[in-house]
């Protein structure tokens, strides 16, 4: 048994953390929207099922089954003889119903979202298991046969086992799932994934050229391959090649696409010969600053050694050094970023963004961020135009379609959206979120039909467009006085 006792506030945090990473991380709202429905029963279940093969039923079961259901509220949700009679009562194990829908959008657009998902029931389960402080080896083994069930459904293989949690390392305090944010990994000592074969660099410059806007980005990119092809010529033909430096700041507002043309830079740079992996591993100063003495640097270099043959991504980096006060330990995260920079600067490539005037802060507030930051790729607010385009971009990405009406209003909504922007305008997540507004109002209404057409569940109207903007404006109407 560990020393260190897990609490049920811990797998209450550990669990909401982990969910909500994985839901942002799901780039297709209808995926996102499925998976955020489902995942709170699902997730119950596999925690009821977890305890029905380990030992009986204590209080520390009850809160942490309190802790998952309540979503950091306080009031009970289940009392002991309940969750005694819902444990001995807990269905089989079965994949949830949007699992399937992971693997198709996997299958089609080169992605491991259902990989992801499978590790993250697999640690969570894991997480349940541990709430008595001891991984009992019967629920590791269930654990193990609820991953090989999913694995089986998605086609994929994994080295992730928990039995070898249990004889290499029963600490369940370290149990904890990895996030696109940057959180930390699961421990142990899991074995590296083998590089995945480099994409065609045409097959990746296309998805880039699909992108919506960003014009000079496209441009940026296409002459930063040039660059590094013309050194490997001048290498082979015995010329010299001046030093360089391929990390990047990304500059923009929020929305613009920086993380999506990070994420495919990582495989451009896999497909010309950059990188060993090419995949990108996204953080922020949570998942990089700790918040005692000694901390961020295992902190921070954990999130660096996942990194290791691809990007690391560091979205809002300013915030690295913008915190006052004795006790911040950004810098630190800082010097081990830029150590790790200078030790592996053949095999990692690091981009920081952020807001243009911030980020300038950032790279002025350390000649080592200054000489290693040279490439500034800029990202222009999406006009009125194009975020329309992305709009219908989606609906036919989701098999849905815009009346002419909805069309019209759409069009109205986002020249009055952009026309109207400040600092905190949301660019394409702004026309996500009203997809996904919208979707749900066009759900509600389809319900109510008798026999719904493959017309109707398709089609989004004029009417769906006035529910969206009256449930927005609900949302925004400020509380009564008292």
């Amino acid at each position: 048994m560990s020393k260190d006792k897990i609490t049920a506030e811990m797998v209450g945090e550990k669990y909401r953390t982990g969910i909500s990473a994985f839901a942002r991380m799901l780039g297709d709202p209808t995926l996102r929207l499925n998976f955020v429905q489902e995942a709170d029963p699902f997730f119950r279940r596999c925690a009821l099922a977890v305890w029905q093969h380990g030992g009986p039923v204590t209080e520390k079961h009850v809160a942490a089954y309190n802790a998952i259901c309540s979503k950091g509220n306080r009031a009970p949700s289940i009392l002991y003889f309940e969750l005694c009679a819902a444990v001995a009562s807990a269905p089989a194990f079965a994949a949830p119903g949007f699992f399937a829908d992971l693997v198709r959008a996997d299958a089609g657009a080169r992605r491991k979202n259902a990989d992801k998902f499978i590790e993250l029931c697999s640690i969570l389960m894991l997480l349940f298991a541990a709430v008595d402080d001891t991984v009992d080896p019967d629920e590791a083994a269930y654990v193990d046969q609820c991953t090989q069930l999913l694995q089986s459904q998605s086609g994929t293989r994994s080295d992730l086992h928990a039995t070898d949690y249990v004889t290499k390392n029963q600490n369940p305090d370290k149990i904890q799932p990895e996030t696109p944010q940057g959180q930390a990994a699961p421990a142990g000592d899991s074995p590296q994934e083998d590089a995945p074969p480099p994409e065609k660099l045409e097959d990746v410059l296309a998805e880039l050229d699909e992108l919506c806007g960003l014009e000079q980005v496209k441009k940026d990119v296409r002459s930063l391959i040039n660059l590094v092809k013309v050194r490997r010529l001048r290498e082979e033909n015995g010329l010299s090649v001046p030093a360089m430096s391929l990390h990047l700041v990304f500059l923009g507002n929020p929305g613009t696409g920086k993380t999506t043309v990070a994420r495919l830079l990582a495989r451009i740079y896999h497909a010309i010969g950059v990188l060993s992996k090419g995949h990108l591993v996204e953080t922020d100063r949570s998942g990089l600053v700790a918040g005692y003495v000694g901390q961020t640097a295992i902190k921070t270099q954990e999130v660096i050694t996942r990194a290791m043959g691809g990007v690391l991504f560091i979205d809002e980096a300013y915030a690295l050094t913008s915190q006052e006060g004795t006790n911040d330990f950004g810098k630190e995260a800082v010097e081990v970023i830029l150590k790790n920079m200078e030790d592996h600067r053949d095999d990692l490539i690091v981009i920081v963004a952020g807001y243009t005037g911030l980020m300038n802060d950032f790279i002025h507030s350390n000649p080592g961020l200054e000489s290693r930051f040279n490439k500034y790729f800029y990202f222009e607010d999406y006009s009125a135009e194009q975020l329309l385009s992305i709009l219908e971009s989606q609906c036919r990405r989701n098999s849905y379609q815009l009346s002419d009406d909805a069309r019209e209003k759409a069009k109205k909504l986002l020249e009055e959206a952009f026309e109207t922007r400040d600092e905190n305008f949301g660019n394409a997540r702004e026309v996500r979120n009203l997809f996904e507004k919208l979707v749900a109002c066009q759900s509600d209404r389809v319900a109510a039909l008798e026999a719904p057409t493959r017309e109707d569940l398709m089609l989004i109207t004029a009417e769906d467009f006035d529910a969206a903007a009256g449930e927005e404006a609900e949302e925004a109407e400020p509380e009564p006085e008292a």
